[in-house]
């Protein structure tokens, strides 16, 4: 009976020792868990704030921005009104001056449309007088032809109507049967181009009235030799051999001057 009263006590203090353990290691793995819960709270407050933080200040400085942009624009608005205004008052000063000047130029115009008014009879007693000095004129051209001369040239062809003076030349270029250029070179110089050949003067004699020049046409030299004033000096040149002529009417001590005479072709007389 005494064994079996202290067994019983023996087991029930196995099994409170056993109850006591199990709730003391179950309040320390609460006590654990809490802590950690604790610090994880405490790390997601942190972050929350900081993140609070950020945000108010994006917010301030975007306001900020917003205020400054607002500040700008009715800044920028106020000066374009006030170009406007401006604009608009300097086209009113333009329109005004300028009806002054329409109002002005209408009555000069009116003034001057009488003054010609005055004139045209004026005008119409002259035709008469015109009419009569271009009569005489073309009298004067039908005279000055007769004087042109025809000559052989050196080639022994006949040649056209020359000229023995630059007013003879003149008259030639009017009457437009051939092409003029005129010319003036220097002994010793470069030659001198002319229509499509060059020319070179060699020699002269004032007193005789002589001279003696190279024609260089067609990449060949010419020599005209011991020439005189007022001779037809003849060559043919060109892919269609046309005969060019050179005349020389003044001879001094160290040029000549003359004029070549071409056919009449349509790209030298453009480009004349």
């Amino acid at each position: 009976m005494s064994d079996e009263v202290q067994g019983s006590e023996g087991s029930s203090t196995l099994i409170r020792n056993l109850i006591i353990g199990v709730v003391g290691v179950y309040m320390l793995v609460t006590l654990g868990f809490g802590y950690k819960m604790s610090q994880r709270i405490e790390t997601l407050e942190s972050k929350q704030k900081a993140a609070e933080e950020k945000l108010a200040g994006k917010i301030a400085a975007t306001e900020s921005r917003l205020e400054q942009a607002s500040e700008n624009f009715d800044e920028k608005v106020g000066a374009t009104q006030k170009e406007i205004a401006t604009r608009a008052a300097e086209l009113q000063r333009q329109q005004r001056a300028a009806e002054t000047r329409l109002a002005e130029e209408q009555k000069k115009q009116q003034e001057a449309l009488g003054s010609v008014t005055g004139e045209v009879a004026g005008v119409k007693g002259e035709v008469g007088g015109v009419k009569t000095d271009v009569l005489a004129t073309k009298n004067d051209l039908e005279a000055t032809k007769a004087k042109l001369e025809r000559a052989i040239g050196d080639l022994g062809i006949q040649s056209g109507l020359i000229a023995t003076t630059r007013e003879d030349l003149e008259l030639l270029k009017r009457k437009g049967d051939r092409d003029y250029f005129e010319f003036t070179l220097y002994k010793g110089k470069s030659p001198t181009p002319v229509s499509t050949v060059s020319l070179a003067l060699k020699k002269t004699d004032k007193k005789k009235g002589r001279y003696t020049l190279n024609v260089i046409s067609d990449d060949k030299v010419i020599e005209k030799k011991d020439k005189t004033v007022n001779e037809p000096l003849q060559f043919y040149t060109g892919r269609d051999r046309q005969l060019y002529e050179v005349v020389v009417f003044t001879v001094d001590k160290d040029r000549v001057s003359g004029y070549v005479a071409t056919p009449k072709h349509p790209a030298i007389a453009a480009a004349k």
